[in-house]
């Protein structure tokens, strides 16, 4: 009988748990102590690091697991998104004209982006290749904006993030609204506004919108597949910015 996700996911917290700390540990000790195959076993180890968890094993079948002596910042254990969030808001940081006191912030970006396991840093590498980060928005914009919705954010983050469809209504600069049916192909920040750069169903072509003006998003049940970038070259071509 298949084993229910809510057991797995409470072994999966013990073994990460368990590696965190400074005793001996082999993949026989958890498959005896938890009541399951070696084999099992193996497999959570093998879901943990592309979670992240940098672990390092000994051969053979009840071989000794441990993360590296010197690894500090994978003891976050980050989910996809919180990576990708954590990126780009040190992107951000490296984007202010004066970053007090933090004067690493692109080797820290670059060590953090190499403590990812090899599958999980080509999955944060092709995300970070779709967000801009950009300078801080102009006086005219930023008259204008009105922060950003909850709800509207994590939709649009959502779609992005899992190449889903987003619908929402969108009020423009002249104040019409219209309903809107995107692929969010690519993110731009100029702080602290968002853009996302999208392929318009309606309009069959690429089209621009400022987050802040977005009502009323939701994440549809299709999903859609990455344009070639060829696409998207004029709508980003006099943007200076840098990828997270």
């Amino acid at each position: 009988m298949k084993q229910s996700d809510s057991t797995r996911l409470a072994r999966l917290d013990i073994i990460t748990a368990r590696l965190k700390g400074d005793d001996p540990l082999t993949i026989e000790d958890l498959a005896r102590e938890m009541r399951v195959s070696i084999r099992t076993i193996a497999r959570d180890i093998a879901l943990l690091r592309e979670r992240g968890l940098p672990i390092e094993a000994d051969r053979g079948r009840g071989g000794g697991i441990r993360l590296p002596r010197h690894w500090g910042v994978g003891r976050l254990s980050l989910t996809h998104r919180e990576a990708v969030e954590l990126l780009i808001s040190l992107a951000i940081a490296e984007q202010l004209p004066f970053p007090w006191l933090i004067t690493s912030l692109s080797s820290i970006r670059s060590k953090i982006a190499a403590s990812f396991s090899p599958s999980f840093k080509d999955r944060i590498s092709s995300l970070r290749s779709r967000i801009l980060i950009g300078n801080a928005a102009s006086t005219s914009v930023l008259q204008t904006f009105s922060g950003l919705n909850d709800t509207v954010s994590d939709a649009v983050l959502s779609g992005f993030l899992e190449q889903r469809i987003v619908e929402f209504s969108y009020r423009d600069v002249e104040g019409r609204l219209s309903h809107r049916r995107i692929e969010p192909q690519l993110l731009l920040l100029n702080v602290p506004v968002w853009y996302v750069i999208a392929w318009d169903h309606g309009r069959q072509a690429v089209r621009s919108f400022r987050c802040d003006r977005i009502q009323k998003a939701s994440v549809a049940d299709e999903n859609f597949f990455l344009r070639p970038a060829a696409v998207f070259a004029d709508a980003i071509a006099d943007i200076d910015a840098i990828r997270p």
